[in-house]
């Protein structure tokens, strides 16, 4: 992957003004300062959609307030990369920089760089000068006043919960994950969130026990030590319409380029998952087996074992299930237990294989030679830098052994997707395993599902493990066609089908052949229509083709329309088309048309559908 980066005007210090305003390159995007304050407005097509109130960064040497000295000239970047998976392959960005020069009373400096993308703002502080300082806290707040619709999840260490639409912003802690959605008035939007975790950099959240209008960023650790020079991750703002927030690359344009020089290795792909109907079926050799085939028969290129594969009985061991997948021509991926959270009281194992560099490499090298092709690494102990430092411990050696990976109870992607490309997948999300766990999921899954392509899915990667017509421990109550749908809706370059080999295999003929077929890479994304918690219409181009993926989230029955103008040359490809059913008997319908789309399409309550446009032969 090539990264060009183009400065069209050297940095220069300037005498700071009384306020200054900087523009995104397509002028849409205005940040204007307030030195007195130390305050940033963001504004959109003329319209305020956000400020921050506070800003800078407080160590153990005592910042206090802080004021400007001066500000840089103003720079442009220009950036054209590749992504091997994401939403789009061929990604490029233009953004206007300037640098705040501040200092305290005692002369302690700290920068602030200031970017303004076409679709949002970044910003990150800089220190310099540092010999045993330590952390203490970020004064960073974004002010939501009340009365303002946002879609924020409550924080927890796995990221896994709802995105509700609220208007307050009240609750119980005042703790919130990102990433963070809002709405001024309908017509600009903000999502919040960070990119690019580097080493010595914890990840961070929001807190707002201290008012609910002021969401204050606030770092998992506030005691790292600092030597040298600094900085923190991004604070990023994607801003603009809410197609612009739901295709932005902002969290990737602000991340490091890839550290994999041969990525010919690193292949995407869908996935059979067993955990989903058997929690414990991967002790279980002869049901291993079962979803090895189920992969073999629909051509599906990986097979997930899952927990407890290290006390795998009834006929076989690990080692004959990675051989007998390999014979199937299925990859084999294996889960481990990262061996910093949940560590007793009945984890799952296998533990403490990962932890020691020595004992890492021996894993990764022995599941190598046994034809593993990857790594699910579960139960990650939140946003600390320890284990940020951890989770690019295991990447990297990952990479040297040539495993993909999938992080999962772990923080959102902030980028590393971008950086080491072989991680494929992250959940960080209240996905379908949760019909496993509580019945909370049945009746509000249809609104989460219609959620999350505005929210947790806009970041990076989701292993939502999609597409699950039977019931797991919980009945779920969304159609076939709205399930189905989930697996174009929800970006993941390791796509996991979750259900019974048996629900899969006696599907008709045209479902079968979606799913041999399903890419989990695509060329660029076009959001059609949509409003989050009701519904989405997502169209996602592979090569020639488009695929269409639409979800009704609402309980009633819902005309979804469709907007061809944002697909060039739609109206000359004919569409196969895949819908509910009118009844339990008859639960799905297959059309095509040759002339002339549907502009519109009445889902079900709960339900979606499917098309797919290919160019005449």
């Amino acid at each position: 992957m090539k990264r060009l980066i183009y400065m069209s005007a050297l940095l220069a210090l300037a005498s700071c003004a009384d306020n200054y305003s900087q523009k995104s390159p397509d002028g849409d995007i205005a940040v204007d300062l307030n030195p007195d304050s130390m305050s940033l407005t963001i504004s959109y097509a003329g319209r305020q959609v956000m400020e921050i109130p506070a800003l800078g960064i407080t160590t153990s040497r005592g910042e206090g307030r802080m004021t400007l000295d001066s500000i840089s000239s103003p720079s442009t970047l220009t950036e054209r990369y590749e992504m091997l998976a994401g939403k789009r392959r061929l990604c490029s960005n233009e953004a206007t920089e300037r640098v705040l020069y501040m200092s305290d009373a005692d002369g302690n400096r700290q920068n602030i760089r200031l970017r303004v993308y076409n679709d949002g703002v970044a910003f990150r502080y800089e220190l310099d000068s540092l010999n045993g300082v330590r952390l203490a806290g970020e004064q960073t707040e974004y002010l939501i006043p009340n009365g303002t619709r946002r879609w924020i999840q409550k924080w927890t260490e796995p990221y896994e919960a709802f995105f509700p639409m609220d208007t307050t912003g009240t609750s119980k802690d005042g703790h919130w994950g990102y990433p963070a959605l809002m709405t001024p008035d309908g017509n600009a939007w903000c999502l919040i969130s960070e990119a690019n975790i580097e080493r010595r950099q914890s990840a961070s959240s929001l807190r707002n026990d201290g008012s609910p209008e002021r969401y204050r960023v606030w770092p998992d650790e506030n005691t790292l030590e600092l030597n040298g020079e600094w900085h923190t991750p991004w604070r990023t703002l994607i801003v603009g319409s809410l197609a612009d927030v739901v295709e932005s690359t902002l969290i990737t344009d602000l991340s490091e380029p890839s550290k994999i020089e041969d990525t010919s290795w690193i292949n995407p792909g869908t996935v059979s998952w067993i955990y989903w109907a058997y929690n414990h079926g991967s002790n279980d050799y002869q049901i291993v087996k079962r979803y090895i085939d189920m992969g073999a028969e629909l051509n599906l290129p990986y097979m997930l074992i899952d927990a407890e594969w290290d006390e795998m009985g009834n006929g076989g061991n690990i080692e004959d299930a990675l051989k007998y997948a390999s014979q199937s021509g299925v990859k084999p991926l294996v889960w481990y237990n990262s061996s910093t959270a949940w560590i007793n009281n009945g984890a799952p194992g296998p533990m403490f294989r990962l932890n020691a560099p020595a004992d890492r490499a021996k894993e990764f090298r022995w599941l190598k030679d046994n034809g593993g092709a990857g790594v699910k690494i579960d139960f990650f102990s939140g946003d600390r830098q320890s284990t940020m430092d951890y989770c690019m411990d295991l990447i990297e050696s990952a990479a040297d052994h040539r495993l993909l990976v999938n992080f999962h109870g772990a923080t959102i992607p902030r980028g590393w997707q971008r950086t080491y490309p072989h991680m494929l997948t992250v959940e960080a999300v209240y996905g379908a395993e949760w019909y496993n766990n509580a019945p909370v999921l049945t009746n509000r899954a249809a609104c989460h599902n219609a959620t999350l392509p505005f929210t947790r899915n806009v970041i990076g990667p989701m292993d939502y493990t999609p597409v699950t017509f039977s019931d797991s421990q919980h009945p779920h109550i969304t159609t076939n066609a709205h399930e189905l749908a989930l697996s174009v809706v929800f970006e993941s370059a390791l796509q996991h089908l979750a259900d019974r080999p048996e629900s899969y295999l006696t599907q008709p003929d045209e479902v079968k052949k979606f799913l041999t077929a399903l890419p989990t890479t695509w060329d660029d994304t076009r959001l059609l229509s949509g409003y989050p918690g009701e519904y989405v219409v997502m169209a996602r181009q592979k090569g020639s083709a488009w695929y269409i993926g639409a979800l009704n989230g609402t309980d009633e029955e819902k005309v979804l329309d469709i907007d061809w103008s944002r697909i060039p040359g739609a109206s000359d490809m004919p569409a196969e088309i895949i819908e509910d059913g009118d009844s339990k008997e008859s639960p799905w319908k297959f059309t095509t048309a040759e002339d002339g789309l549907p502009t519109s399409i009445a889902c079900r309550p709960r339900g979606g559908f499917i098309i797919r446009l290919t160019p005449r032969s």
